[in-house]
């Protein structure tokens, strides 16, 4: 997996190049440090949900592998794409743990039940007294989730 900017002349390109490779992109939405107000501060007019849902439409369109997008656009991101694009979450942390300088952030199991595919895990593991237990814990909520959403 590569992620790149999702902004339609960079996925045009990346789908052109990486054409015949087994490479998935990945467009990157709207990062998941950023809020509405970071999103303003910078000169978009659109809300997040709106400009998520430009991008997703965007990298659909020009055959991207999937897109990194927080948990809290998952739903309607695998609306529009049906269930064949990879959807890359970070900002996942397990209940009760920091959020650091992720803004919008969800649990291992909030963002497997609105459609995620992947989850991007870090600093909840490494920064961990005990990595493996966290690890293992991490898994277990994942497990679990896919267990009652019937998919296991």
């Amino acid at each position: 997996m590569l992620t790149i900017h999702a902004y339609p002349h960079a996925m045009r390109a990346a789908t052109a190049a990486a054409k015949g490779s087994d490479l998935t992109l990945l467009g990157v939405t709207v990062l998941t440090s950023l809020d509405e107000a970071d999103l303003g501060a910078t000169g978009y007019r659109l809300t997040i949900p709106e400009l998520v849902a430009l991008r997703v439409s965007q990298a659909r369109d020009v055959g991207m592998g999937g897109v990194v997008a927080s948990a809290a656009e998952a739903a309607e991101i695998r609306r529009i794409v049906g269930p064949d694009m990879a959807i890359v979450t970070p900002g996942i942390r397990p209940a009760g743990s920091a959020h650091g300088d992720q803004k919008r952030v969800a649990t291992p199991a909030e963002a497997l039940s609105a459609g995620a595919s992947h989850l991007v895990v870090a600093r909840p593991i490494v920064a961990a007294e005990d990595p493996k237990a966290a690890a293992t814990a991490i898994l277990a909520e994942m497990d679990g989730a896919s267990t009652s959403a019937g998919t296991n």
